[in-house]
């Protein structure tokens, strides 16, 4: 019986290269060192941390193939929580076992947790905070050439046919649409599941808050939010301001600091659970929105390696993939005219263009380049 469950848990933990062996410190100290990095360089929120991930994780180090981390991201599509801190998540496991998964997640989230609490506690000082806005007008127009890198590298292996490639632009047209994204992994899932099952069936084939009150908040936002980053806005309103304990100006400047600081989106949550209880309230609200993706990337991340190869779930993923696609590629489409509004902007697209598809820089460091041109613009 033990033997049996040694073998199984070892098979659980096997990666394209071959089993991990135990976790060794190495990979953990490897895994620590890639996020912390990631965490501290990985400006424009989800779809471009996605990105960087795969950059780092797939073509960089070799973890796993495009096939599997697309999978992944799949699977993450399909729990709530914030996608790119699950991916973290999930890479870090799938490195070095359990002791990955933690070091994975919060090595990931505690550069911008960091920076997010610093920057409340100056906003609580001073008020509104210049400097971000310049950050994330400088930094958009880098993410959008970064994005666009990632969708025709994700495009290559996820879209294989007619029907992976109509899947794919039907959810970029319906997200353009304003159909939810979750709505939209759903049925692609649903939808990708019954046509295997169909052909195998068919003979063919800012007051005091309470800190239990705040975590209970925050645990909740984490536990059910599906989708981009950028839905946080809807949630944080509905959850805090609501409540009376933020503004709706306060949310703004929480998602613009999220956005402008390196990392996870969901650390304005951070800044604001300073706003309301203080440092402790802002490592209350951190520990309490992203506890759930552990949570969930725990239960559900040792399996997939199982279910991956049942048809009707490899039918699933497969339309996921597709329409993850199309959800990033309707991201560009949506920030392009955001991002490239001003001459300055254009620029600065087309240096992050030249870099990312001339030079081959990596696109942490094109995008730290934007956020650093951003400050300067701002100081002078």
């Amino acid at each position: 019986m033990g033997r049996g469950l040694y073998t199984a848990s070892r098979a659980l933990v096997e990666t394209d290269a071959g089993p991990l062996r135990c976790a060794p410190m190495g990979n953990v100290r490897e895994v620590v060192c890639v996020f912390a990095r990631l965490g501290a360089t990985a400006f424009g929120g989800p779809a471009a941390h996605l990105a960087l991930q795969e950059e780092e994780c797939v073509r960089r180090r070799r973890w796993l193939d495009r096939e599997r981390f697309l999978d992944l991201l799949a699977a993450t599509s399909l729990i709530p929580g914030p996608n790119s801190t699950e991916m973290a998540i999930h890479l870090g496991w799938l490195r070095a076992g359990w002791p990955g998964l933690v070091a994975g997640g919060v090595a990931f989230i505690a550069p911008s947790a960091v920076l997010a609490t610093a920057l409340a506690a100056a906003y609580v000082r001073f008020g509104r905070l210049r400097a971000t806005a310049a950050i994330v007008d400088a930094v958009r127009p880098a993410v959008a050439i970064v994005v666009a890198d990632a969708v025709m590298r994700f495009g290559r292996t996820a879209v294989r046919g007619a029907a992976t490639a109509a899947v794919a632009l039907g959810a970029a047209v319906a997200a353009l649409a304003g159909v939810p994204d979750a709505f939209l992994v759903f049925l692609a899932a649903a939808l990708g599941a019954t046509a295997v099952l169909a052909r195998r069936a068919s003979p063919a084939r800012a007051a005091a808050v309470p800190l239990v009150l705040l975590a209970a908040v925050c645990a909740k936002i984490g536990a059910t939010l599906f989708g981009s980053g950028y839905v946080l806005v809807a949630y944080l309103r509905a959850e805090l301001a609501t409540r009376g304990w933020v503004t709706d100006g306060q949310i703004l400047d929480a998602v613009a600091v999220g956005q402008a600081t390196p990392g996870p989106v969901s650390t304005a949550a951070t800044f604001l659970g300073y706003l309301v209880a203080g440092p402790a309230g802002a490592a209350v609200a951190t520990v309490a929105i992203f506890l759930p993706g552990f949570v969930l990337v725990a239960a559900t991340g040792p399996f997939l390696e199982r279910w991956r190869r049942i048809p009707a779930v490899r039918g699933a993923l497969d339309a996921v993939n597709a329409a993850v696609v199309g959800l990033i590629a309707a991201v560009i489409l949506r920030l392009a005219p955001v991002a490239i509004a001003t001459p300055f902007a254009a620029g600065v697209a087309v240096v992050a263009a030249a870099a990312v598809w001339g030079i081959g820089l990596r696109s942490t460091t094109v995008l730290a380049a934007a956020a650093a041109a951003g400050l300067v613009r701002a100081a002078f």
